[in-house]
């Protein structure tokens, strides 16, 4: 790479998505800082988007030029409000026809994690990290995504503090776990007007009784998924113990056939069943159900045990479930292309507010992908899924790009829309139609709080 620095510039869609932002952003130098950020996190990736990337400085040997200390200082010491910046990115995408969210979708809870090295940055410690599917040293986040079957993108994000990094650890006045947290940014999502049909979440969230029991006491809908194998309580020996025995013990009368169809013409045949255990059932509060690819031989990868407060359909409850998977496709997404693990700052704020650019940047890509669609006079498209392998969840797949080709091969400063246009590019391939979706991978156990 050429030692001289370039720092990128603002195209014109990009400049009418930045300004949108300036009366948040109190200086000029704010304002470029604003818009160098998010043209950085946007340029096609040809390597880690630290800060010196960001400004196509050299590593290294020039961290210390002008250009990369003043991004520096924008993201750790400027006098900018992260919060503010994230409720005018949710405004903005509120008040586009075509990105707005509808009490059709759903707000997905989950968290995600990275490793990061030593102990100095906050939040960093030995725990366990989705990206690797194992105890690590790294940070992770608590994320809110709201979705439907024609766009998703993130809502708010919290970071978790193990208990290890605190004085009185889970006794500390400022422990909070993750449940506690998801908690927490339900209510920013309400508070900020977001409309959902049912709060869903993976069986590490809804194994939580705690979490369960909030929702119900607020009067929340929602649909959680549960580990199937695991009791749920005492029973007779001969009884049934879990979820899963339950369901096996179905007559085959018993189960519904529900059709999930998709963009692309293909169709999956898919089997839903109630089932009732341990005050779970119809006519219940809560229900249980059961959903599968086979009522038979019940796959684990293909099987959903779930429990929910919604009087709907079984059909409607596996489409419902369904959307969860997009919060997977955007972890994909802002850390693929977006550079959401690649902070090299340290301090409480700087992460949060390096999340909120992110998050941002990601914004972009729908707004200006909206406008196209609005000049080509055609509708926004929802964006297919790209179901993650067997494995370690928010593990990337080796040599899935996101990227297009021709974005791929655009010179370093190429126009941030082209990122934005080739993150969207594989429009309908796949994805859902009507009101279906797609299997979700099932989330593997992991440690609890």
């Amino acid at each position: 790479m050429s030692a001289r620095l370039s720092c990128p510039p603002a195209p014109g869609p990009l400049e009418a998505y930045a300004v949108q932002f300036d009366p948040l952003l109190k200086t000029p130098a704010q304002r470029h800082g604003f818009r160098t950020y998010l043209s950085g996190l946007l340029l096609p990736r040809d390597r880690s988007k630290t800060l010196t990337a960001l400004v196509g400085a050299e590593p290294l040997v020039q961290a210390q030029a002008a250009q990369v200390q003043r991004l520096q200082f924008f993201l750790s010491e400027a006098a900018w409000d992260a919060e503010a910046i994230n409720a005018q990115r949710l405004a903005l995408l509120a008040a586009e026809p075509a990105t707005a969210p509808s009490a059709a979708g759903v707000l997905v809870i989950d968290d995600t994690g990275d490793r990061k090295d030593g102990s100095a940055t906050d939040h960093v410690a030995r725990q366990y990290l989705g990206s690797v599917g194992k105890i690590d040293n790294g940070i992770v986040a608590v994320t809110t995504l709201w979705a439907d079957e024609e766009c998703y993108y993130p809502l708010h994000v919290m970071p978790y503090t193990p208990e290890k990094r605190l004085a009185g650890g889970k006794q500390d006045p400022a422990f909070r776990s993750k449940p506690q947290i998801a908690l927490d940014l339900v209510e920013q999502a309400q508070a900020a007007g977001v409309p959902f049909c049912a709060i869903v979440a993976d069986c590490f969230y809804g194994d939580n009784n705690g979490l369960e029991t909030a929702l119900l006491k607020r009067g929340l809908p929602h649909v959680l998924a549960r580990r199937g194998a695991v009791g749920r309580g005492w029973a007779p020996a001969q009884a049934d113990h879990s979820f899963k025995d339950v369901a096996q013990a179905l007559p085959l009368r018993a189960w519904r056939e529900v059709i999930r169809r998709f963009r692309d013409g293909h169709t999956e045949r898919w089997w839903a069943a109630e089932l009732t255990l341990f005050g779970y059932g119809p006519g219940r509060p809560v229900r249980a159900i059961c959903a599968t690819t086979d009522r038979r031989a019940l796959p684990e990868l293909s099987t959903w045990y779930l429990t929910t407060n919604l009087p709907a359909p079984l059909a409607e409850i596996v489409r419902i479930y369904g959307l969860r998977n997009w919060i997977e496709q955007g972890y994909k997404q802002m850390k693929d292309e977006l550079g959401w693990a690649d902070f090299m700052v340290r301090s409480d704020r700087a992460i949060r507010r390096h999340w909120t650019l992110v998050c941002c940047a990601f914004a972009f890509c729908w707004w200006h992908h909206a406008l196209q669609a609005h000049a080509d006079d055609s509708p926004l498209p929802g964006i297919p899924e790209a179901p993650p392998e067997a494995g370690k969840k928010n593990q990337p797949r080796q040599g899935a790009a996101v990227l297009a080709a021709p974005a791929a091969r655009r010179a370093r400063l190429a126009d941030p829309g082209v990122l934005a246009g080739a993150l969207l590019a594989r429009l309908c391939r796949h994805a859902l139609a009507g009101r279906t979706r797609r299997a979700a991978r099932r989330p593997e156990h992991r440690p609890r709080d």
